[in-house]
């Protein structure tokens, strides 16, 4: 499920020159997907922009972590650790299937996409002092080809699948449960005497602090199997709390099987860089201070100049000048 940008080996390029990638499998788009493509013109620009805010964020919400979710420009953007079943694994997956939807549906209720427009249902009245109306964003034209899209790269039935196929839908969900509605009042001389509501989808910046959080709170899983023929082939395959004392995993929830590497050292067999080089803050205490994210292993200090404008003043009409400001930065590098 997770889909890379631009790689020299795997390409769809469409009208706008948008060029992705499925990974991990490093197999060409399926046939289902290219289908899916061409019977939503513009939809392919959308999908590319949804997975770039995707990686942005994911760089954002570990910017401070040992793992902070680093990219590169070969053919598998995110590395090795999607072939694993981490608690990483399970956020980029999650954080990337959010994106795809995100972007679709912003799209539709934009008019970049011929296939789907704003989401019309919600019309007519609503409440006491508001009614329905205006453009909500396309959510459920989202979700359904971000499932239909994302999810049909997946194969098998192992308990990497349904892993995939959970932290998806719970990427999708999160986007989904985080809409909120917006309105616009009316009324003489600016009176609010009634209003007009729409659903409107979230920032994508409030979807990666709830998925962060759903990170941090995990659900380590097995694979469950009822073992009755009677069942369905969904209810027969499913996943189970690997402590048999915890609930089950909410749709809402992340789910992982493998524990996490501990990201201190570079190790070509789990892709993992190490922290070595990383910038730290000597004075906390927490994930990003020097004593944790450096692993044990210290740190040095130096400092660097830097100049930058200041004191910045606008002239009428139109000029700008400023002054060149010099500050001296210390830095903490991990050893």
């Amino acid at each position: 499920g997770i889909i890379n940008v631009a790689s020299s080996t795997n390409l769809l390029t469409d009208s706008k020159n948008v060029q992705l990638v499925l990974d991990p499998s490093l197999q060409l788009l399926s046939r289902k997907q290219r289908k899916l493509i061409r019977q939503n013109p513009g939809i392919l620009h959308s999908v590319s922009s949804g997975l770039q805010t995707a990686i942005k964020e994911c760089k954002w919400q570990f910017r401070n972590r040992r793992w902070n979710c680093p990219t590169s420009q070969g053919p598998n953007i995110f590395g090795k650790i999607v072939n694993r079943g981490c608690r990483e694994t399970a956020f980029i997956f999650a954080i990337t299937s959010a994106g795809v939807t995100h972007s679709v549906a912003r799209s539709c209720s934009e008019g970049s996409i011929e296939s789907c427009t704003c989401d019309y249902r919600r019309r007519g009245p609503g409440g006491p002092d508001w009614h329905w109306g205006g453009c909500s964003d396309n959510i459920d034209f989202g979700r359904l080809f971000g499932r239909e899209f994302v999810d049909s790269s997946e194969k098998g039935r192992d308990l990497r699948f349904l892993m995939n196929l959970h932290n998806n839908e719970a990427g999708r969900m999160t986007v989904f449960s985080e809409m909120r509605q917006e309105c616009k009042c009316h009324g003489m001389s600016g009176s609010c005497t009634v209003r007009t509501c729409w659903m409107r989808l979230p920032t994508f910046r409030a979807v990666g602090d709830v998925l962060k959080d759903r990170f941090d709170g995990a659900s380590r899983v097995i694979y469950g199997n009822k073992g009755s023929n009677r069942a369905s082939r969904v209810e027969l395959h499913h996943l189970e709390p690997e402590n048999p004392a915890h609930k089950p995993p909410s749709p809402h929830d992340l789910v992982y099987f493998e524990k996490s590497p501990n990201f201190c050292t570079y190790s070509g067999k789990t892709g993992t860089a190490g922290t070595a080089g990383r910038f730290c803050n000597s004075s906390s205490p927490g994930l990003d201070g020097c004593e944790l994210l450096c692993c044990g292993r210290g740190y040095r200090t130096r400092t660097q100049r830097i100049t930058e404008r200041c004191n910045c003043t606008f002239h009428w009409c139109c000029h700008v000048s400023c002054l060149n400001c010099t500050n001296t930065q210390v830095l903490h590098e991990c050893l």
